[in-house]
């Protein structure tokens, strides 16, 4: 359980949804529960002391936290909203434990987030077709230093007088953010001062290069970044629709200064499992980017935090935790859902369903939900998230652990980016909550736009089973850890729990199966393993493999000269507890000169069949046969020692056999053709 505030202040907001103070009294022990009735106005003394105590406070109202900021701006206060999630419903006499499950889950400490800095000067560069291009530049020259791109054919009047640059070219290429903006472009050229009718412009070049901290966009044309709308300081427009391009003008005039931004990514090169030795394993983060953040950079990638929208479909995917959310962590996640359905349950609510959403577009749904329709149902818990896509399998194992009977997650009819990455994760999540005897069905998006879709869709949930023994663990830790943590106590937890789970191609877990006669213990895989789920040992020829730290990447399989290595993606819930398995293990051959171990045997005696009486170096007398294959048998020491005092020749080959020429071949021919006629 969290720490509960010491004081809470609840509304019924004007006597419009009941309020059971026993039920938040009883799930928040310690708290002072001080009800209202109409706390903004008739009753705001109450807050005003309560503020002025000087502990920590939490007020269940959203609507006027403005003014309770205002009046108590040194107080510690967290405000949680309990009208349109709980108390506007027909299920609201039923509301009771939510409500108390929402303020305990208010209460759990926010971690600092870092953030990233963008510097713009106002350089801003209008990418048009039209006059329109011009219109705009005119409403932002007296804000900002503009220069006007006039994408060809450029059919517009030349200006009375030049206030601002107006160009003509194509753009090629872009890259960059706010403040750092590089454009190639195209058929660039400058315009005759001598235009008369129409713009004219000069002989044109291709490859010139732009730079700005600002690009308006309403040339109507391909987009120049993807996920444009999520590239800070790129503004794109309809041009055919002025209301739009007024907005983005309104917009461009603020860029102006310095902005910061959260670093919605935490990202640990050092256990990022994208390549070994120039060979790739894991792409995971790269396909599902939609904002194109993510580079490769040799053996791991290159998140850059001033492009990163913050989707956490990256985070989500992870198999190693090297990127991780932080807005908030996994373990942040998962503590609130700990405090949200455990007071959930001492409070006396039963069935929780757990409700994933944003603030964009969650939010308003639920409140056009609560205002207009039958509101939430008693039972669903909401859990405001940056992003839905941000939401991991170790957040989904943690949930059914804490006792939720289902998870939904909130998305759009008609999502603006690839959601590609949580469908995968769900996809992860369907096998482990059946296999442990769950059921299906239990982790589901709904896609939607209409509230009242909403509220069927979390009616519709039927009566489900959720863990007989609901888990209390606390997670603390990296990402990678805490999914381990939960995956763990949700098998405890789980109605039928086994041992293994299988898992579909792509998952994080599973384990390395080698062709035992194939594999030479080269030991490159133990090499190529960015985990170190493959090891070897210091005494021994050996490989040995620890099923709890593979996560799939394939750079074993892709690295194995024999190509011996396969992979099983399965769930064992053994793996934790169990020591490494060995894969395969040899007796080391001993140099039969100084007993030194060195290399396997059976590579040593592989190596001589193949070579013996098959090579020239090791034909011959059969002493000095003998001689040359007890080289192979030595180590490296000794083999040069032994090559020295035998005076091996290196370049004693047989003689080759003369060059023949195109007269050989003829007199040959002409001695058959004798030998034929009998002539011979």
């Amino acid at each position: 359980m969290a720490e509960v505030p010491r004081n809470v202040l609840i509304c019924s907001c004007d006597n419009t949804m009941p309020l059971d103070e026993r039920a938040v009294k009883r799930a928040c022990r310690g708290a002072e529960v001080l009800g209202a009735h109409q706390l903004c106005r008739l009753e705001l003394e109450t807050f005003r002391k309560a503020a002025a105590s000087g502990e920590s406070l939490t007020v269940a109202c959203t609507q006027e936290a403005p003014l309770f900021a205002e009046l108590a701006q040194e107080a510690d206060i967290r405000f949680v909203n309990i009208r349109e999630t709980a108390g506007w419903s027909k299920d609201a006499k039923a509301a009771g434990p939510k409500i108390a499950a929402l303020i305990a889950a208010a209460a759990e400490p926010s971690a600092e987030i870092p953030f990233v800095s963008f510097e713009s000067e106002g350089v801003l560069l209008i990418y048009g077709r039209d006059e329109s291009a011009i219109e705009a530049a005119n409403l932002l020259k007296d804000h900002l230093d503009v220069t006007v791109l006039i994408r060809p054919p450029a059919d517009i009047a030349p200006p009375r007088t030049s206030e601002f640059p107006v160009v003509k070219g194509s753009i090629r290429a872009a890259k960059g953010y706010l403040g750092t903006f590089e454009l190639t472009v195209d058929d660039y050229a400058q315009p005759a001062p001598s235009s008369r009718g129409t713009l004219s412009f000069g002989a044109s070049k291709n490859g010139a290069t732009s730079r700005c901290d600002v690009i308006l966009d309403i040339a109507g044309g391909s987009v120049l970044f993807s996920a444009a709308d999520l590239r800070d300081g790129y503004l794109r427009a309809d041009p055919g629709d002025p209301a739009a391009v007024m907005k983005a003008v309104l917009k461009a005039r603020d860029l102006t200064g310095t902005f910061d931004k959260p670093r919605y990514i935490d990202f640990n090169a050092d256990i990022c499992a994208h390549s070994r030795s120039k060979i790739v394993g894991c792409n995971r983060c790269l396909d599902l980017c939609p904002a194109g953040a993510i580079t490769p950079a040799g053996d791991h990638v290159e998140i850059d935090a001033h492009i990163c929208a913050g989707c956490g479909q990256c985070a989500a995917v992870c198999p190693t935790g090297a990127a991780s959310y932080a807005m908030p962590s996994a373990d942040a996640l998962m503590r609130k859902l700990r405090t949200l359905l455990a007071t959930y349950s001492e409070a006396g609510g039963t069935k929780p369903v757990v409700l994933f959403h944003d603030d964009a577009h969650g939010t308003p749904l639920i409140d056009a939900l609560a205002r207009h329709g039958d509101g939430l149902p008693a039972n669903a818990l909401p859990v405001a998230v940056n992003e839905v896509t941000q939401v991991g399998l170790e957040a989904f194992a943690a949930a059914f652990a804490y006792g939720a009977v289902a998870v939904r997650l909130l998305l759009r009819g008609k999502p603006r980016h690839d959601v590609t990455g949580l469908h995968r994760t769900l996809a992860l999540a369907e096998p482990i909550l059946a296999g442990l005897g769950f059921g299906t069905g239990r982790v589901a998006p709904i896609e939607t736009d209409d509230p009242d879709a909403l509220g069927e869709a979390l009616r519709a949930i039927g009566p489900q089973v959720g863990a007989p023994r609901p888990a209390s663990f606390l997670p603390t830790g990296g990402k990678r850890d805490v999914l381990r943590l939960a995956l763990r106590e949700l098998h405890r937890a789980a109605p039928a729990p086994v041992d293994i789970v299988p898992l579909p191609v792509g998952a994080p877990f599973g384990k390395v199966e080698l062709n035992v006669e194939g594999c030479t213990l080269c030991l490159a895989c133990v090499s190529a393993c960015p985990t170190g789920a493959l090891g070897d040992d210091p005494e021994k020829p050996t490989l040995r493999f620890s099923e709890d730290a593979c996560v799939q990447c394939g750079l074993c399989k892709a690295t194995c000269p024999e190509k011996v290595i396969t992979l099983t993606p399965q769930l064992d819930f053994r793996a934790a507890t169990a020591s490494a398995r060995v894969l395969k293990q040899e007796e080391p051959f001993r140099c039969i000169r100084c007993d030194k171990p060195f290399g396997t045997r059976s590579t040593i005696e592989r190596v001589i069949a193949k070579l013996e009486g098959r090579h020239w170096m090791f034909q011959g007398e059969a002493k000095d046969q003998t001689s040359r294959l007890d080289v192979l048998k030595m180590c490296e020491d000794c083999r040069v020692i032994a090559a020295t005092e035998s005076d091996f020749d290196p370049y004693g080959a047989p003689a080759r056999p003369a060059v023949r020429t195109t007269e050989d071949y003829i007199r040959e021919r002409e001695e058959r053709e004798r030998m034929e006629k009998g002539e011979g």
